[in-house]
């Protein structure tokens, strides 16, 4: 047999693929969860980490011949949050951020200036929104892995509904290949995940529960969106290939960071600095 010729045992592309990113699911989560129980210097780490792969990746993609000097005040302003969280702060790494913003303005050509900025607030509303509600002693273990179970069963839903039932494209200049269908299905994934997330948890007003799961997957699923309408403005399939089958860490976070942004406004709007995610979860 020619070598160059494929096995007759060799997976098809799309099913290898789905292979893959299966095998990178079964590693990554279970590094959120775990980094989630142990909270307090491991978690937030976990997502500074995360935060900086993020805002390298997003200013590789859209700050150009800018990229050296934004990607430095960047990666300052969100390296000296992620410390800040650490020590157990809550208002100062947000003012850091903001300012790595105002840095960002200085060094960025006016082209590229608002793109910039923008990867700036993503990575640090990324690191500072799960942080600041893992950090409620109550429900802080409980609220994370409610919004996992939002973000990503909407996602799998999604997908494998979209694959199976097809049908009018969803936002067909942004994705072509996400559906109503898939949509829909993933939403209600999220729905049922949220739900049971909280009742094991010992949340009793489900319904309201429910409306919020409901709210998170439609962000979760807007995020996605904003960031395959990004790639698709600087014609770009993958933020980049860090993770084996998924691209980028912005292609499996792109969901989360909206999510859990708008999930921590919640929890401080209804629970204060002190018990974000008693807010979110307790109705």
């Amino acid at each position: 047999m020619d070598p160059a010729e494929p096995s007759g045992t060799a997976l098809p592309v799309g099913r290898s693929n789905l292979v893959t990113r299966i095998a990178s699911s079964l590693v990554l989560a279970p590094l959120a969860i775990g980094a989630a129980w142990f909270g307090g210097i491991v978690f937030a780490a976990f997502w500074m980490v995360v935060a900086i792969c993020v805002i390298w990746e997003w200013d590789t993609l859209v700050c150009a011949h800018d990229k050296r000097p934004v990607l430095t005040i960047g990666s300052v302003a969100i390296i000296g949050a992620g410390l800040l969280l650490i020590l157990g702060r809550t208002l100062t790494p947000i003012a850091l951020v903001l300012l790595g913003t105002l840095g960002v303005v200085t060094l960025a050509s006016k082209a590229h200036r608002a793109w910039c900025v923008g990867g700036v607030l993503y990575a640090g509303a990324l690191l500072i929104a799960p942080v600041l509600l893992r950090r409620d002693p109550a429900h802080g273990f409980a609220a994370l892995v409610f919004l996992f179970a939002v973000v990503w069963l909407t996602d799998i839903v999604a997908y494998f509904c979209g694959r199976a039932l097809g049908g009018p494209k969803l936002m067909a200049a942004v994705s072509p290949k996400k559906t109503w269908s898939g949509a829909i299905g993933g939403t209600l994934g999220g729905i049922v995940g949220g739900i049971a997330v909280a009742s094991y948890a010992g949340i009793t007003n489900l319904v309201a529960v429910g409306v919020l799961a409901l709210v998170l997957s439609v962000t979760s699923q807007a995020g996605d969106l904003l960031e395959s309408a990004i790639k698709r403005r600087f014609d770009t399939k993958d933020a980049s290939n860090l993770i084996p089958g998924h691209g980028g860490v912005m292609d499996r976070v792109d969901g989360f960071v909206i999510a859990a942004f708008v999930a921590a406004v919640i929890g401080f709007a209804r629970g204060g600095a002190e018990t974000p995610a008693q807010g979110l979860l307790v109705w």
